[in-house]
């Protein structure tokens, strides 16, 4: 019995097939892993950076900074400290304002406060009180790829 060789295809080739198939899939999902939303279509989840004096002192410009942003809350903790700013987003007018108000030592009010708004895949923000004033670009975390490809926060 003779049998067209183009109706049978060798296990290998189909192989070959479902690699490079494998393969296209991995690149793009490996792209998307890598590649962050907009900030200002995506603002929420976790986003940190460090603080860059401006001018005066007693500015936190030596660790860490941690912006949380969920729809209905959002906290800004300088140098992920025991100090926590918090705020309301407004995701449609890109404003995201944070504050703490304490009293000094003579009990007057001691104002800290927090403003940023979405720049590509960070947020640019200003941190400020009485005796300070600090820029900080903000960042999502770099083990955070899956999540920010998956959108799960």
């Amino acid at each position: 019995m003779i049998t067209d060789a183009s109706k049978h295809r060798s296990p290998l080739a189909h192989s070959r097939k479902s690699f490079a198939a494998l393969t296209t899939g991995l690149t793009v999902v490996a792209a998307l892993c890598g590649a962050a939303a907009p900030a200002a279509d995506d603002p929420y989840g976790d986003w940190v950076g460090t603080l860059v004096k401006d001018q005066g002192h007693n500015c936190p410009v030596n660790g860490t900074s941690l912006l949380q942003i969920q729809p209905k809350r959002m906290i800004f903790t300088p140098e992920m400290g025991s100090l926590v700013l918090r705020g309301k987003p407004d995701k449609a007018k890109q404003h995201y304002h944070a504050q703490l108000v304490m009293e000094d030592a003579n009990n007057k009010p001691l104002p800290m406060v927090f403003e940023a708004h979405p720049v590509g895949d960070t947020f640019e923000g200003v941190y400020g009180t009485p005796e300070c004033r600090a820029h900080i670009t903000l960042k999502r975390p770099e083990s955070r790829s899956w999540k920010n490809f998956l959108g799960n926060d």
